[in-house]
């Protein structure tokens, strides 16, 4: 018996929007279920599926867990990332290589140093 990491859910206050928004960043389609939730597929190989699922409340704290995605460029994917509306966030990381950004609901992922 064994696991295959397949998906992982996002709770998100409006899916629709959060979902279309990661969409953007990753350029991965996006579509509705019947329950409501976005579903994020991506290309073979890139991962598992993104699940958008409505929750009522707004996000409060900081996330325990958190993406982290390589650029070939990072100052380049940090500007095309604001551009589409993250924002810069200090979750205590001081000075560092990489940089911490939230999307528009406030979840935090990081943009590490090109390799």
């Amino acid at each position: 018996m064994g696991l295959r990491f397949s998906e992982i859910c996002i709770d998100a206050h409006d899916p629709e929007a959060l979902g279309a928004w990661w969409s953007k960043v990753l350029g991965w389609p996006a579509h509705t279920d019947s329950d409501g939730d976005v579903i994020l597929t991506p290309p073979d190989g890139a991962g598992p599926t993104w699940l958008f699922t409505p929750v009522p409340e707004d996000k409060v704290v900081k996330n325990r867990l958190h993406p982290d995605f390589t650029p070939d460029d990072q100052q380049a994917e940090v500007d095309r990332l604001i551009g589409l509306g993250a924002r810069h966030v200090d979750v205590g990381q001081g000075d560092e290589t990489w940089v911490v950004l939230a999307d528009p609901e406030g979840n935090e992922f990081c943009v590490l140093a090109a390799e």
